[in-house]
């Protein structure tokens, strides 16, 4: 590999962390436009679909839509999307946007002890020290009466880790279970038809459809954001876990939190005491130690098949 290419490698990566970064300001533009939570899932899987659906017929592959095949899709929807971003989404109308970008960060140390627990993976000290920083970072983000703009938003603190649980659950899922020989794509994709199926009821029955008719303002901007660029840098994340392999690409979860905050203090001017960026030091300290083996990776943002840890 030239030195041109690894430093196009290395804009990728860049690239993409700023991607995901944007996501959490975006989705706080829209809460606070008046968007709800099951109408935002709604449209973020079903410009997902759309995007990813033409990105897989560019590519000549099918869907496969077996009974085996829509359980995983079925599962994958629930635990991937429309359970954490429900969470997610509920969050972020109380807390920072870069406050959710630092707790995001706990996947992989979420992950950890559940990989523990169904026998996929094995202890290790230096992992378990990476834990308890993660942990020691949540409580310098809830104990301080100074960490927080606002000492209610504490109560939100338990919500926004919703999605981190489950998007560790999802990951030892996959790690677990396999996708039924599907690749990443193909998984999401089909994930992603599905939960657009399940949510659309949701966002119809509590009245929090978000009508996609003009006129068009600054929350629908943010609304088609968010779902083109979750299908956009995931689909970019596979091609360079495939290029430049699990472990170059693991990194990106470093530049997404960083990212996250750096885009709320530029479209939202979120600022932050000492004991926020006290916890975003223990958080990437924590993030470091936990990452998984050089054989597998635990995607930050939707850990899927061929991103999911191998042990």
């Amino acid at each position: 590999m030239t030195g041109a290419e690894r430093w196009g490698l290395v804009a990728v990566l860049v690239l993409l962390g700023a991607g995901w970064g944007i996501t959490q300001p975006l989705a706080k533009i829209a809460v606070t436009g008046g968007y709800s939570h099951f109408g935002l899932v709604f449209w973020q899987l079903a410009l997902g679909a759309v995007l990813l659906g033409a990105l897989n017929l560019a590519r000549g592959k099918g869907l496969p839509f077996a009974p085996r095949h829509q359980r995983l899709y079925v599962i994958i929807a629930l635990i991937g999307t429309i359970l954490p971003n429900s969470a997610s989404y509920q969050a972020v109308g109380h807390l920072p946007a870069g406050v959710l970008s630092i707790l995001v960060s706990l996947v992989p140390m979420f992950a950890f002890p559940i990989a523990l627990a169904i026998g996929i993976d094995r202890f290790s000290p230096l992992r378990f020290a990476g834990l308890v920083a993660g942990l020691a970072g949540v409580v310098l983000i809830v104990a301080p009466e100074s960490s927080l703009p606002d000492p209610t938003m504490i109560l939100w603190v338990p919500v926004a880790l919703i999605a981190p649980f489950f998007y560790a659950i999802e990951g030892n899922y996959v790690a677990r279970k396999g996708t039924e020989g599907l690749d990443a794509i193909q998984t999401l994709l089909g994930a992603s038809v599905v939960g657009t199926v399940l949510a659309l009821p949701l966002a119809v029955g509590t009245g929090q459809w978000i009508d996609p008719r003009p006129p068009w303002g600054l929350r629908d901007l943010a609304v088609l954001g968010i779902g083109a660029i979750h299908a956009a840098v995931y689909a970019t994340y596979v091609w360079l876990v495939g290029r430049a392999g699990s472990v170059f690409a693991a990194q990106t979860a470093y530049l997404v939190t960083l990212w996250g905050i750096l885009w709320a203090k530029l479209l939202l001017g979120e600022a932050y005491s000492g004991w926020v960026w006290a916890a975003l030091a223990l958080m990437l300290t924590g993030l470091f130690l936990v990452q998984p083996r050089p054989r597998g990776v635990l995607a930050p943002v939707v850990p899927l098949p061929d991103t999911a840890p191998r042990r």
